[in-house]
């Protein structure tokens, strides 16, 4: 399968449609050599009639050649509900001047949404930082997806600090606005609910909030792993500065190392195990890792669902 640095060469020259077809395409492809193989990625045009069907969608010139019945397929029938939640504060546009968690975010998203499309699943978009942004109702239409693209697009250009994050805000708003069951795939760091633990059960109320309306839900928790999980900072002092208060920091980092490492394995250990309480899946979505876990999970979470 291609490899993470593979996907780099991408990220800062292709738009978003092409990098997701190359990314979808090249994905597929690898799915044939892996343990993955089994899973349904064949995209048709059409579906064998069943009693019932209105006979005005046969295609008779199909029925010609091989004597079956097909009815065509309309891009308005849909399997699968999917509505795409990105955090888009400050702190995602970390590291700043490099790759980020919203660049990695928003073409994930992409190449998701480019994948759904072709398997005639709907798809809508919600933004927010510490409001919601933008929320679009799930279609499955090429028009509706060159609108997303154009948002999200939009998005990587513009880069905006002191912006704070309010993920449990918006997760009720979005609660409410989806009036059909479906599958919430939510990009954000997380990290907005690491210092308080009211946050963090607000954050749970608002899951919860979803899937009490029948919705499944995933979280991408996005990082970047080298820096922010694993603390990989050289041994010399720093300034660090919080990307959403502007609140700065003067340490070296071997003072702080230590107690950093125990309250963000503490924090993340914590929110894994309420996650698996309340039946949510969160898959650790590292920026350097590629796309490609990105869209294993997916497909594993579709395959549960159907």
């Amino acid at each position: 399968m291609q490899s993470p640095f593979d996907e780099q060469i991408l990220h800062f020259n292709s738009n978003l449609e092409l990098l997701a077809r190359q990314v979808v395409e090249g994905f597929i492809t690898g799915l044939h050599k892996s343990p993955f193989h089994g899973f349904s990625v064949e995209f048709a045009e059409h579906r064998l009639y069943n009693v019932g069907d209105s006979v005005k969608n046969i295609d008779w010139k199909l029925f010609a050649r091989t004597d079956k019945l097909f009815s065509k397929r309309y891009e308005e029938e849909t399997n699968l509900r999917c509505q795409f939640i990105i955090d888009v504060s400050s702190s995602m546009y970390f590291p700043v001047n490099e790759y980020n968690k919203l660049n990695f975010s928003i073409q994930a998203t992409a190449a998701l949404i480019y994948l759904l499309k072709r398997q005639r699943d709907a798809f809508g978009l919600s933004l927010f930082t510490d409001h919601l942004l933008l929320n679009t109702p799930a279609k499955s239409t090429t028009t509706h997806q060159k609108y997303l693209f154009t948002h999200l697009e939009r998005i990587l250009k513009s880069q905006k600090m002191d912006v704070k994050t309010n993920v449990e805000q918006a997760l009720h708003q979005i609660a409410e606005l989806i009036h059909k069951r479906s599958l919430v795939v939510v990009f954000s760091d997380m990290l907005n609910t690491m210092q308080d633990e009211n946050e963090t059960d607000a954050l749970f109320s608002a899951l919860q909030h979803l899937k009490f309306n029948k919705h499944e839900v995933i979280i991408f928790n996005v990082t970047d792993k080298s820096k922010e999980v694993d603390f990989g900072f050289e041994n010399r002092p720093y300034e660090f500065i919080d990307m959403e208060t502007g609140a700065t920091l003067k340490a070296h980092t071997s003072k702080v190392k230590e107690a950093y490492l125990s309250k963000m394995n503490t924090y993340r250990q914590s929110i894994q195990l309420k996650c698996t309480q309340y039946k949510i899946d969160m898959i650790d979505a590292d920026i350097s890792a590629g796309f490609y876990p990105v869209l294993q999970a997916y497909l594993i979470k579709r395959q549960k669902m159907s």
